[in-house]
């Protein structure tokens, strides 16, 4: 073939890649809500910044007529580009072409692209949409989603990895998702399970949709697989470009400082009022979160799940943090199974890609009950335990009132490892609340006392004047100072710029065992 030949060619196979399955079946995506796999990627990076790998490249498959059908790019587009400037890589599954199946090429333009991305220090960007491994190629297609889990374990803690589920993601697929830092997904029309409906249907007789089984609110809310859910794909990718921005591209790197006009020793005299006095009345730990930090700005993560604990990030004096917060608005704050897996797993990335840490500590203790003893509560209250304990990022904690027992020593505590740990004065630092303390120690006197309700409440009294209250705590140098909540975001700043050169480090091992 002559140049000219070459260059028609080259012509006839960029326009046969760039329509993917074709014009019929990229309106029918249209017609589901669903983007193409081009324009997730055209929306996702910065315009004109795209640069795509393997084109050309189609599958090697001889069975089943396969040769007489193929597609440049084999179902999947790859290849790097920028975000607000910063290089990163992703893969975006073609449903148009064979369904978005994955066949042997498909996995080595994927594996090509995460190998580049750990190479060259960049986070990894997943767009799924994909009807799971391709029948065609039998054990191959097996192979390539093995390949695809070994980088997605070898990538962990070394760059960002983000999934987004812009449509079916099923079997051994899901667990590509899982492996990864955060899952995206879309209402309506992305899900994500092991096995479907149907087989669902005829093993244990269970009527279910794949909405219900898989969607996207089941596992913001009820399974916590997923991190966000969005209405459609376009705010789903500006979301991702969103939490791009808090995160450093590597584990070797800071995170981009944002320039704020927002005073680092802005008071604010409503934080004086925000905390009730009374540790039984609740109040929204967010209130505080937003008024704290840089232009009020916090973006949370797993919003819908375990909502006892707050985590997300936020910048304060323009340096990324994570933010892990009891919330007293739902259940008391109290900790329990999911939200002690929750917390945990935040702050363990948190710690991979040195984001420091703020810990807002209002927690009763944790949740009493069968069916969380029977769940496990020992084991996955350790993970939070474990999270804090092996971190070596700075952490900074405020005790806003109640810190009882156990789960005081859980959330950030000076023995395990906090570097500031601060106080309101509204603070109650103590084995457990005064009400069962005075009833555990003073049991005797209060059934012999003439009036024993005046009693247990003179005894309550003086138990928190006398133990629960923050004073005691920073006599022994549990806590570093006690502030005025007024005095929040000047104390915080300035607490993580003392701690902004931190160097700590574990033991030299292998790796630990976490209680998984």
């Amino acid at each position: 073939m002559g140049l000219q030949d070459n260059l028609h060619e080259l012509t006839r196979r960029n326009e046969q890649a760039l329509q993917g399955g074709g014009p019929a079946r990229i309106q029918r995506q249209h017609d589901l809500g669903k983007l193409t796999a081009r324009e997730r990627v055209d929306l996702l990076l910065d315009p004109g910044s795209f640069v795509e790998l393997d084109r050309f490249k189609t599958h090697r498959c001889t069975d089943f007529d396969m040769d007489k059908q193929k597609t440049p790019g084999d179902g999947v587009v790859t290849g790097y580009g920028n975000i607000d400037g910063r290089q990163v890589f992703v893969f975006s599954q073609d449903f148009t072409v064979f369904g978005g199946s994955l066949s042997g090429a498909f996995s080595e333009k994927v594996c090509k692209v995460m190998d580049l991305a750990v190479k060259t220090g960049c986070p990894m960007i997943g767009i799924n949409d994909s009807g799971g491994a391709r029948i065609q190629e039998g054990v191959a297609s097996l192979a390539g989603y093995a390949n695809i889990f070994h980088r997605n374990v070898l990538s962990s803690g070394v760059v960002p990895q983000i999934s987004a589920v812009m449509g079916p993601c099923a079997g051994g697929a899901v667990y590509s998702p899982a492996m990864t830092d955060f899952i995206f997904m879309v209402e309506d029309t992305s899900y994500m399970f092991i096995t479907g409906p149907e087989v669902i249907r005829t093993v244990t007789h269970e009527e279910v949709s794949m909405q219900e089984l898989g969607g996207a609110s089941t596992h913001n809310a009820k399974s916590g697989v997923a991190h966000f859910a969005s209405p459609n794909e376009r705010e789903s990718l500006h979301t991702i470009r969103e939490l791009l921005s808090f995160l450093p591209s590597n584990n070797m790197e800071d995170s981009p400082v944002r320039p704020t006009s927002d005073d680092p020793n802005r008071r604010d005299e409503k934080l004086n009022s925000l905390v009730p006095d009374n540790p039984n009345k609740p109040y929204d730990i967010k209130d505080v979160i937003t008024t704290v930090v840089d232009e009020n700005y916090f973006l949370e993560v797993q919003k819908d799940y375990a909502r006892n604990i707050v985590i997300g990030f936020a910048r304060l004096g323009g340096r990324t943090v994570g933010i892990v917060a009891n919330q007293p608005a739902f259940l008391a704050g109290v900790l329990d199974i999911d939200a002690s897996v929750k917390g945990g797993r935040f702050v363990r990335f948190c710690d991979c890609f040195n984001i420091p840490i703020v810990t807002l500590i209002d927690v009763p203790g944790f949740l009493p009950g069968t069916s969380q003893e029977y769940g496990g509560i020992i084991r996955h209250g350790a993970k939070l335990l474990y999270a804090y304990c092996e971190a070596t990022v700075p952490l900074v904690s405020i005790i806003t009132r109640k810190a009882y027992g156990g789960a005081y020593v859980v959330m950030s505590s000076k023995e395990i490892g906090g570097d500031v740990n601060l106080a309101y004065p509204t603070a109650e630092i103590a084995v457990m609340g005064p009400d069962g303390a005075v009833n555990i120690i003073h049991r005797n006197a209060i059934n012999k006392a003439a009036d024993p309700d005046t009693e247990r409440e003179k005894l309550v009294d003086e138990y928190r004047r006398t133990f629960a209250n923050p004073f005691k705590a920073a006599e022994m140098g549990y806590i570093d100072e006690i502030i005025m909540p007024a005095d929040t975001r000047p104390q915080l700043i300035r607490a993580l710029d003392m701690l902004h050169n931190k160097r700590d480090k574990n033991p030299p091992k292998k790796h630990g065992n976490v209680p998984l």
